[in-house]
């Protein structure tokens, strides 16, 4: 049976809500780590680990040249001391956490290597990085004991990122299902509508233009955004702020809301040609779809003003 957990764009409110999820029985919560949207992952998660006792937690997913090594390490220590057994971790290139700083995606030459020195330094090793030697020297009290072995699973989106997953990692995490790993999660968004509810309804708008404003974004990335609805006029009105600072409009209430470009071209229609907007039995036939193709795990993202009632729609289709 596939696993229905959830995911947050990290917020103040996130531990509370965290909680509540943990109350409907998601099975594990995954926090974005993009510091020029959401304040710090590792702070937030900590507060998290105080407010529950059985869901599962960490970030989804880290990017690498946010920190050093030994601060990501010194940090699943902190976390798994504060929730032991509950901490799962995931890492990748850095898509939002990087382009909002300007920068592109890491190599995954880059994300292996720094794999490798996380893995050793959780296991006690002495390991080199920037040409010197390093190790985790924490006494007892200044955080887990090592050997520390925590699930670590890469966000992929390509052959490179996979077969990096394959040679080091315990799963993949993407915003589709990938066979081949023993844990395949999938990150998706939007909302379940209410029986006869119109996809452009002023709820379903506000719980689910995020998600379709993520196409836009992404489709605009890969250099194809006039080929969506009223992409040509979505791309004029980017194109007006400056080049130096585009990627930060771009990215303006990424995951969290749909900005006054994106507004001005999602609808109904688009919220339901992207899956944004889908009845309960649509949800149930796509989970379906995503276990057959390899998924293990489902990380649903909830928007919007009413977090908590999302999160309860959706459980209540999973388990339906």
């Amino acid at each position: 049976m596939i696993e229905i957990s959830c995911a947050f764009a990290t917020s103040m409110a996130t531990p509370d809500h965290v909680a509540t999820a943990e109350e409907l029985g998601y099975r594990r919560a995954w926090l974005y780590d993009s510091p020029a949207l959401y304040p710090d992952v590792w702070m937030i998660l900590a507060e998290c680990a105080r407010r529950t006792s059985t869901i599962e937690i960490g970030p989804g997913v880290a990017v690498p040249s946010l920190r050093h090594p030994m601060a990501t390490a010194a940090a699943i220590a902190t976390l798994v001391d504060l929730a032991p057994g509950r901490v799962n971790v995931a890492i990748g290139s850095g898509f939002t956490g990087r382009l909002t700083l300007g920068q592109k995606p890491l190599p995954w030459s880059f994300v292996r290597e720094y794999v490798l020195a996380l893995q050793g330094l959780l296991a006690g090793e002495t390991v080199e990085w920037e040409g010197s030697a390093i190790r985790m020297m924490h006494p007892d009290g200044f955080g887990a004991p090592r050997p520390i072995r925590v699930p670590i699973i890469l966000g992929v989106g390509g052959p490179k990122g996979e077969a990096v997953a394959r040679e080091l990692a315990d799963g993949v995490f993407a915003t589709q299902a990938t066979e081949g790993f023993g844990r395949s999660s999938v990150l998706c968004f939007g909302t379940v509508l209410d029986d006869g509810e119109d996809p452009g309804s002023e709820r379903a708008m506000a719980a689910a233009g995020h998600a379709a404003a993520l196409s836009y974004h992404a489709v605009y990335l890969r250099g194809g955004v006039t080929s969506l609805p009223d992409g040509d006029r979505w791309l004029a009105a980017l194109e007006e702020v400056p080049e130096r600072e585009r990627h930060l409009a771009l990215h303006e209430g990424h995951l969290i809301y749909a900005n006054e470009r994106d507004r001005a071209v999602i609808t109904g229609e688009t919220l339901a040609m992207f899956g944004s907007a889908r009845s309960a039995a649509g949800w149930r036939e796509q989970l379906s779809r995503y276990q057959e193709a390899g998924a293990t795990e489902i990380a649903y993202q909830p928007a919007g003003p009413d977090i908590a009632g999302e999160l309860r729609r959706f459980m209540d289709m999973a388990k339906a």
